[in-house]
């Protein structure tokens, strides 16, 4: 994904209320080897591409001036009730140099599921996404989760993740629960009749 940004000379509450009076929000880029680069871009754009979800996850081919930088959204600020995008920052990213940064998590095939489709469990979505590791040319725009396994009481943990070639999930040495499926009280099945429904 491409944004069109420009450089801004003046810093400041007083600037940046001027800046997004015209329609532009003001941000920074900052990593690298290169000093921190105060930037503008079109709020209207910028507002409509963080609705999009790989604009979030994805390494971002950002011009300034005609010159193009690979970066990482980073953080983002919006108006309490306002459409409008306060400040955002972006970071530079190295393609030979690792990146940490959360992708988002895909659920699916749970209507196939024996938890499901079977037992009328409810399956829980307990991480909607997954902090990650990865060169920047591997970093996928999502993660599925297969739900086609899971059975009545059980869980998805981040070691039962299928992750795409190259990429290593950063959970700190825990094996985190990814989602849960449990059968609602006063439901009970064929499957379930010796199984008590998760807490």
């Amino acid at each position: 994904m491409k944004v069109v940004a420009f450089t801004r000379e003046q810093q400041g509450t007083g600037a940046s209320r001027r800046l997004r009076k015209a329609g532009q929000t003001p941000g920074i880029i900052y990593g690298g080897a290169a000093a921190p680069q105060l930037i503008a871009v079109d709020g209207n754009a910028i507002w409509h591409a963080l609705k999009k979800e790989a604009f979030h996850g994805a390494v971002l081919d950002l011009e300034i001036d005609g010159q193009a930088q690979q970066v990482l959204l980073r953080d983002f600020q919006m108006h309490a009730y306002k459409q409008l995008v306060l400040h955002i920052d972006f970071q530079r990213v190295d393609a030979s140099q690792p990146v940490h940064t959360k992708v988002a998590l895909h659920f699916v095939n749970a209507e196939t599921s024996p938890a499901v489709k079977l037992s009328g469990a409810v399956v829980s979505h307990v991480l909607n996404e997954l902090e990650v590791s990865c060169l920047p040319g591997q970093l996928p725009e999502f993660i599925n989760v297969d739900l086609s396994n899971l059975e009545a009481g059980g869980s998805i943990h981040v070691n039962d993740l299928s992750l795409p070639e190259g990429v290593t999930a950063l959970t700190h040495g825990q094996n985190l629960t990814v989602a849960t499926a449990a059968i609602p009280a006063g439901v009970v099945s064929a499957d379930a009749a010796d199984t008590p429904a998760a807490e």
